[in-house]
């Protein structure tokens, strides 16, 4: 559908399995683009899938395909870490067009009323969901100025990046300062020809959607029944009635990529199957 032939792109936080970051690189692989793909270790949920061997089975799946790709271990709130993945992106390819911010933390103790919520973890998710995109888009935004052909940059933020919940300020204030960074960002990069977008998805059905379960729903539940019970109650409240994929965050991110996004910059476009209208 998308032209991305001749395209390099970088997706981050994409090890999992089930995860938006493999959708979205596997669909950009698909319009044609080589993709480096990131994440924090080879395989981050080893402990959850025998089957699956991370960065590593990405690589290959791109390749299947006829394109080139190329994993990279690295932390994105490491600014040295950055410099370097990016630096490797573009020695290998020769060039780097898009970026894909969608490194972010796992739900975890930041989960809890503010009242409850310890600094540290509050740190925790600033760290890789802010500062993570910052220093990311600031490394490839140096490379596509210099290059001189344009770019897209695309940041993950969430439906919570626009509407705040209880038990999520942690996540919600960085989601809302993706928006905001994504904004200003798409200010000073529009006269290079780079576009800067996010996409806000609600719920999606990933690994994290067990980590969430397991943090929210009743403990006296099991690991199986804590998750049934919050598939069932989330996807009562989703007006197209089912959990979104990581494919449907991919098709959005495909599109922002592509030539057919030329005049857009600056947005947010919420993919939550009705959850969420604006």
């Amino acid at each position: 559908m998308y032209n991305l032939n001749g395209k390099v792109a970088l997706v981050t936080g994409a090890g999992g399995k089930n995860g938006i970051g493999r959708a979205i690189a596997t669909r950009l692989a698909k319009e044609g683009a080589d993709v480096a793909v990131n994440d924090m270790t080879e395989h981050p949920y080893a402990a959850d899938q025998s089957d699956w061997q991370g960065l590593p089975d990405v690589v290959r799946e791109i390749e299947v395909m006829g394109q080139r790709a190329i994993s990279l271990v690295a932390d994105v709130a490491d600014a040295g870490q950055v410099k370097e993945m990016v630096e490797q992106t573009v020695a290998h390819f020769g060039k780097i067009n898009i970026l894909v911010n969608n490194a972010g933390t796992m739900a975890g103790k930041d989960r809890v009323p503010v009242v409850d919520l310890a600094e540290e973890d509050w740190d925790r998710v600033q760290r890789v969901n802010v500062k993570g995109v910052f220093l990311c888009s600031q490394a490839v935004a140096r490379h596509l100025i210099a290059q001189g052909t344009g770019g897209k940059i695309i940041n993950m933020s969430s439906v919570t990046g626009k509407r705040g919940s209880a038990r999520f300020a942690a996540y919600s204030a960085s989601k809302f300062a993706v928006i905001g960074f994504t904004q200003s960002l798409a200010c000073e990069l529009a006269p290079y020809g780079v576009n800067v977008n996010a996409i806000c998805p609600g719920l999606v059905d990933t690994e994290r959607f067990g980590h969430l379960a397991s943090v929210l729903m009743p403990q006296d539940l099991s690991a199986d029944e804590q998750l049934a019970e919050y598939a069932r109650s989330s996807e009562a409240a989703i007006p197209i009635g089912r959990l979104a994929e990581g494919a449907d965050v991919a098709k959005m991110a495909a599109f922002l990529a592509s030539d057919e996004a030329a005049y857009l910059s600056g947005v947010s476009i919420t993919v939550s199957g009705g959850t969420v209208m604006d």
